[in-house]
């Protein structure tokens, strides 16, 4: 039974940063990091899969966003920079099997609770 738990979130101002924790109770091979903000899908930021021997970021998001890896603690990392409003919203950690590696969130069946970021202007 995998349970993922997200930390981190926080408020911040436009051109801060942040560091988003998830700590998992089994590693799946493909982990990845959602936001949603009410009244809209979740949209993926970030996935990494077999360990970090893959990153994927949407174009949107590549140059502010880095997700990693701690194999040894199990947690998974999402690292943000230059954040900007729109940024706000909940971010989750999800998990799939590497097979199942994408942006669509119904592929993912594992998630975590949710961590809030709000960044002000």
């Amino acid at each position: 039974h995998v349970q993922l738990v997200e930390s981190g979130g926080g408020s911040v101002q436009a051109g801060g940063s942040l560091t988003l924790r998830c700590t998992y109770t089994k590693r799946l091979g493909c982990m990845a990091w959602f936001r949603q903000t009410p009244g809209k899908e979740r949209e993926g930021v970030a996935r990494i899969v077999s360990a970090g021997a893959l990153t994927t970021y949407p174009d949107s998001q590549k140059g502010r966003i880095a997700i990693s890896q701690d194999t040894a603690e199990n947690i998974l990392y999402l690292g943000m920079i230059n954040l900007k409003p729109d940024d706000s919203a909940m971010y989750y950690c999800a998990a799939a099997p590497s097979w199942e590696c994408s942006w669509r969130a119904s592929e993912y069946k594992i998630w975590g609770q949710g961590t809030q970021v709000t960044v002000s202007s």
